[in-house]
């Protein structure tokens, strides 16, 4: 069986209608979101429009689209699907998405989408079934996605707080034996030392790497955003951490494979009294983007943050800490590489599906099997 495919005007299909007025001065705390044109930004006590719903940006942001399954506000910087005229909800949250709305842009100064022009659009859909179908088989993919993404936000969570526990609220195991007491910053468990935090790290300024002298491969290059590229070559071995130097400070990141950090980063040269996953979370809790020493770019000296004083733990327990954190960071690590992995074979999907170009037919139910008897 062959599901029908039509060509028709994307006005045919939806209704797209502008947002709604909401200044700050009128919001009142509540659990309905407020959908911008770069999504979520807020919540209101009240809402405008009832699931299913579907947004686009209208001004500034434009070619993102929102699919939301609850009672929101979509405001006036967007536009929403007012109605579906009898196509499933989630396929048509798909098809914008293939329209690269970004690239609609009918403004001049500022990004703008007009609702009019988006209408006259001609687009390919097909019968509801096949677009149930379509949608079924994308979403599947984002359940997997969004549940990747809880366990990964619960493993950072539960190694955090266990590092929270040893290193901030001194809980470590064992410690019920450990008298607690005063140092120069405050009560530290005994026989811990107080110091610098180059009696713990050395930190490094990364490598230069001009685009032009970049090698596709396996290797990741951390800027001061995180990652930005790769590189066949690396010139740091696993694991590391590393943090920005220059532009966007703050952000730490643990590295659990060879990796190139650029010039706008500092890396860990030497654990000399810490461990990865320590480390990882003491430049976090450091809080380093306060410590901004530059003018016109926001720029992290390391020799402000290697004079920064810190608890030295003893390596024993550094070592039974790492033993306890790292599987957790591990699996993290691993889940978010299956997020990519499913991010680019569901991106890869989308605008084949969304057009027809894979041909897929809906599986007969047992009453249409019936009825042909």
């Amino acid at each position: 069986m062959t599901s029908r495919w039509t060509e028709k005007l994307l006005g045919a299909v939806i209704t797209l209608q502008r947002g709604f007025d909401l200044p700050e001065r009128e919001r009142s705390v509540g659990e309905v979101p407020i959908v911008s044109s770069s999504g979520i930004t807020g919540y209101h006590s009240s809402a405008k429009v009832s699931p299913p719903g579907v947004v686009t940006g209208r001004y500034g942001t434009l070619g993102e689209v929102f699919y939301i399954d609850t009672d929101f506000w979509p405001l006036n910087t967007t536009l929403w699907v007012k109605d579906f005229k009898d196509n499933d909800p989630r396929y048509v949250s798909y098809l914008l998405r293939s329209l690269n709305l970004g690239h609609q842009n009918s403004a001049g100064a500022v990004p703008g989408l007009n609702r009019i022009a988006l209408h006259m659009l001609s687009v390919r859909v097909p019968s509801r079934s096949l677009q149930e179908l379509i949608a079924g088989i994308l979403s599947g993919y984002e359940d997997l996605i969004e549940n990747n993404t809880r366990r990964i936000k619960i493993l950072e969570q539960m190694a955090r707080m266990l590092y929270r526990e040893w290193f901030v609220n001194f809980r470590f195991p064992g410690h019920e034996k450990v008298k607690m007491v005063k140092s120069e910053l405050g009560l530290a468990p005994e026989g811990w030392s107080v110091g610098a935090l180059s009696d713990a790290i050395i930190l490094q300024r990364g490598f230069d790497l001009p685009k032009h002298q970049r090698l596709e491969g396996g290797i990741p290059i951390y800027a001061a955003t995180g990652i930005i590229g790769t590189q066949s070559i690396a010139k740091v071995k696993a694991p590391g951490v590393v943090t920005g130097r220059s532009g966007s400070l703050g952000s730490v990141s643990l590295v659990l494979k060879d990796f190139w950090p650029l010039n706008t980063v500092l890396w860990v040269k030497e654990f000399k009294r810490s461990s990865a996953a320590q480390v990882y979370f003491l430049l976090k809790e450091l809080k380093l983007g306060g410590l901004n020493s530059g003018a016109a770019v926001p720029t992290l000296n390391r020799n402000d943050v290697h004079e920064l004083p810190t608890i030295l733990p003893p390596a024993s327990l550094l070592e039974k800490f790492e033993g306890h954190a790292m599987p957790l960071l591990r699996l993290k690590e691993t889940l978010m590489v299956k997020n990519e992995n499913l991010r680019a074979t569901r991106d890869l999907l989308l605008p084949k599906l969304v057009s027809g170009e894979i041909s897929i037919d809906p599986v007969p139910t047992l009453e249409k099997e019936a009825a042909t008897v």
